[in-house]
């Protein structure tokens, strides 16, 4: 928490220079904030809320590349400030902050509606319920389409459907589908899609909380596998395990999850080899 003697830590992300300078006007007006960064885009976005962790963010939605949402994802809902969304979109808005985030702004907004928006964000600092802001944000993770933002029955955390890959001034979205197998390499993950490599800072416990089971399996503590890729169970000397995948790659299988994984794919038969 803050110390609530030293002024509010803020971040402004928003592709529009425009925007971007309206914010930070308005906020050198409360004497109670103190703009620590600004970002144009998601992966700057990413790296800024990393660095600073400010203590409160307006993040614009509609971003090339990587919107706010994207951003939340990459971050994890549980690790955001206290998040005002800014949106030129009001189907993006629409109830919007009673289910993701303290408030919203809607472009173009009035110096009345910044304030509101920003006294909420203050009441929620100061009383800094972060199980509730991560459960706001969590339900906008689910609501993706604008005609479901009606509802409000709470729900699991949801499954991720595309990883941030971040590089220089840059983002690439790698869609969960196109994944086969995830490695471990220190405390990196590699994420390969048969075709490509690409390489996150993330913990493989992280990454397997996060997949659907259904679809993937944390086989070993450094490999998590998509199911309908693996071709073959093989079982070789000394009780070691493996898969190996359609596209011929191996992968240890830790003794402790081979049950698991023989029930998961309905088999019972291991094929004898040289693991």
């Amino acid at each position: 928490m803050p110390d609530r003697a030293s002024p509010l830590r803020a971040l402004i992300v928003d592709d529009e220079p425009l925007a971007r300078e309206r914010l930070r006007e308005l906020l050198a007006d409360a004497d109670d904030v103190s703009v620590v960064g600004t970002a144009v885009d998601g992966p700057a976005a990413v790296d800024a809320l990393r660095e600073h962790a400010p203590d409160l963010v307006f993040l614009d939605v509609q971003m090339p590349g990587m919107s706010g949402i994207d951003v939340i994802e990459t971050i994890g809902q549980a690790q955001m400030p206290v998040t005002i969304f800014v949106t030129a979109y009001d189907q993006y808005a629409i109830k919007a902050f009673d289910l993701a985030a303290v408030d919203y702004l809607l472009k173009p907004f009035d110096d009345e509606r910044f304030d509101e928006a920003l006294r909420r964000a203050r009441e929620h600092i100061a009383n800094r319920d972060e199980d509730a802001i991560s459960e706001r944000l969590l339900h906008l993770l689910h609501e993706r389409d604008p005609s479901l933002l009606e509802e409000t029955e709470a729900r699991d955390e949801p499954y991720l459907e595309r990883i941030a890959v971040q590089g220089r001034g840059k983002a690439r979205i790698v869609p969960v589908d196109a994944l086969t197998h995830i490695t471990a390499d220190g405390s990196y993950a590699e994420l390969h899609t048969g075709e490509n490599t690409y390489v996150i800072r993330e913990r493989m416990k992280t990454l397997a909380a996060r997949l659907d089971p259904t679809t993937f399996m944390r086989v070993h503590r450094s490999a998590i596998v998509r199911l309908d890729e693996i071709e073959l169970i093989l079982r070789g000397g000394g009780g070691n395990y493996a898969v190996r995948l359609r596209d011929g790659t191996r992968l240890s299988v830790s003794r402790s999850r081979i049950d698991e994984l023989q029930e998961r794919l309905g088999v019972d038969v291991l094929q004898r080899d040289d693991v």
